[in-house]
């Protein structure tokens, strides 16, 4: 089974960056300052940067809202990331992805739909982990559903040991790659390290594109690397078999998360992965 929408379709490059836009905490979130418009001016100025710097597309995520909401989140987050993410999608070229935390894949296929995004990342699409938020668990036969419904065109990108969680059981890399494409009909993989910024475990990015490759070795659903991306270590990934990197941490100023983008430190990833 082919991916719904292959990399060439949806991405200019062979080898795609996505940037992380990293919402600030959004009103009603503990650390929020309640500024619409100054959270408006930075996601701007962010995703202005991340697309000067040449990234390929844009994953607009309410990073800020700790602590998460483990599923459902509530309807003003949804209006808020629908707002945010509608000026972002005007005032940039590059495809426009959704990402609600935790786990709100009909919020984030939703504002997918309202916005004309391209894509979505579901933290857990099938299977249990255990988070900080709780026990989630998949819920790919409803995510499916409804972007098959609502927003047909939009890509389901699902994570596969996602980061920040321990999967429940002990269920290998290689079995969950499978099924998440196969039963849970995502149409790509994200493979992560263990936490934001940390390093993914080259030989997981082989595991998971050998074990896909062996489904249909012409027509791979696409592995991406979903953290410790750096301009050292954005070439190695794609050696290991990754097709597509997200990238977040190494994109801000003096390499923290919270920070602002850095247009130098986008370059310097983007032209380390275009030039191996």
């Amino acid at each position: 089974m082919a991916p719904r929408i292959s990399l060439s379709d949806r991405f200019d490059s062979d080898r795609p960056v996505i940037g992380m836009l990293h919402l600030p905490a959004l009103p009603g979130a503990p650390d929020s300052s309640g500024d619409r418009d100054a959270i408006r001016e930075r996601a701007l100025e962010d995703a202005r940067r991340l697309e000067s710097g040449g990234v390929d597309a844009i994953l607009v995520e309410n990073f800020g809202d700790a602590p998460f909401y483990p599923d459902d989140v509530p309807a003003h987050v949804v209006a808020d990331m629908t707002a945010l993410a509608s000026v972002v999608r005007r005032a940039v070229d590059v495809p426009l992805g959704i990402n609600v935390l935790r786990n709100d894949a009909d919020a984030a296929l939703s504002i997918a739909a309202a916005v004309d995004a391209a894509f979505v990342r579901v933290n857990v699409h099938v299977g249990t982990a255990a988070t900080d938020q709780g026990v989630l668990e998949g819920q790919a036969h409803e995510t499916v559903r409804l972007r098959d419904r609502i927003a047909p065109a939009v890509t389901i990108l699902a994570d596969v040991h996602v980061k920040h969680a321990t999967p429940v059981g002990t269920p290998s890399l290689e079995r969950v790659a499978r099924e998440t494409v196969d039963r849970g009909k995502a149409d790509g993989v994200i493979v992560s390290g263990s936490g934001t910024g940390s390093q993914t475990d080259r030989g997981d990015i082989e595991r998971a594109a050998t074990e896909l490759a062996a489904r249909d070795s012409h027509a791979r659903p696409p592995v991406f690397v979903g953290s410790g991306v750096t301009e050292d270590t954005v070439a190695t990934y794609f050696d290991a078999g990754a097709d597509g990197a997200i990238v977040g941490t190494a994109l801000k100023e003096d390499g923290e998360t919270t920070n602002p983008v850095s247009t130098d430190r986008v370059e310097a990833v983007v032209t380390a992965a275009r030039n191996p």
